[in-house]
């Protein structure tokens, strides 16, 4: 078979170890890691790409997405006439992990608790990812959103608390994602030393491609991966095991 693989960039390095393994076809291309700093941005880009495949003279079976829900980015881009596969993640902190077991038993009680990888330190400017509040069933969407859902008080306390881009004490914790494959690359060390200037905490998790080999691969399991048919769209759940689901636009 035939794949268009479109992905964030920090997954550089993991997604060429399993192209270079599928046995199948895959064209790769990459969107910037700054592009996830706006929703909808992001989204409009994917939809971008995603019509842009459909449109070329390559009959691809299926176009793969390299993302995770990632502050409601994924959520409403549509499906043209080709189908489209993503991971059911949160963010690419579960697909960076290897699946959302991992993640939860982290992140669960802690899911503004910023990450970092190798494709993170070598790409950008920015050293880490801060979660999303759509990491929280539930606490997804802007501040007006929340307060209508939760009131005025728990509302603004869950913006303030879960939205990227808060400022660190001394003392915090980031944890880097070691995937085995790149660790002779020396990045947890260099996060180490990024951190502790800092006045961060590290630690460090053992990271696993295994989410990749199987989108590249076409090992699609359905409690893994949401396959979105020609004129469904992707619709955000905010849960921890469904994450996401396919459904038909109004």
């Amino acid at each position: 078979m035939i794949f268009k693989l479109i992905a964030c960039e920090v997954f550089f390095r993991e997604i060429s170890l399993c192209a270079a393994v599928s046995p199948h076809t895959v064209d790769v291309e990459l969107t910037e890691k700054g592009a996830h700093d706006k929703s909808d941005f992001l989204r409009d880009l994917i939809q971008s790409k995603i019509d842009a495949a459909g449109k070329s003279s390559r009959a691809y079976d299926a176009v793969l997405l390299g993302y995770g829900l990632c502050g409601n980015a994924a959520s409403g881009i549509h499906a043209r006439s080709v189908p489209l596969v993503i991971p059911r993640a949160h963010d690419c902190c579960t697909v960076f992990l290897g699946s959302r077991k991992a993640f939860e038993d982290r992140f669960k009680d802690n899911p503004s608790l910023p990450f970092s990888s190798a494709g993170y330190m070598e790409r950008g400017g920015k050293l880490m990812r801060e979660a999303d509040t759509g990491l929280v069933p539930g606490a997804g969407g802007s501040l007006e959103e929340l307060i209508a859902r939760y009131g005025e008080e728990n509302g603004r306390y869950l913006h303030e608390t879960l939205s990227p881009g808060r400022s660190h004490g001394a003392g915090d914790t980031l944890v880097f994602i070691d995937v085995p494959e790149l660790a002779h690359l020396g990045y947890a060390e260099k996060c180490r030393l990024r951190a502790e200037e800092a006045g961060m905490k590290i630690e460090v998790m053992r990271g696993d491609t295994r989410l990749i080999r199987m989108l590249l691969s076409g090992e699609w399991d359905p409690r893994e991966f949401l396959i979105v048919a020609p004129g469904q769209r992707i619709r955000s759940v905010y849960d921890w095991d469904e994450i996401i689901r396919a459904e038909e636009p109004e």
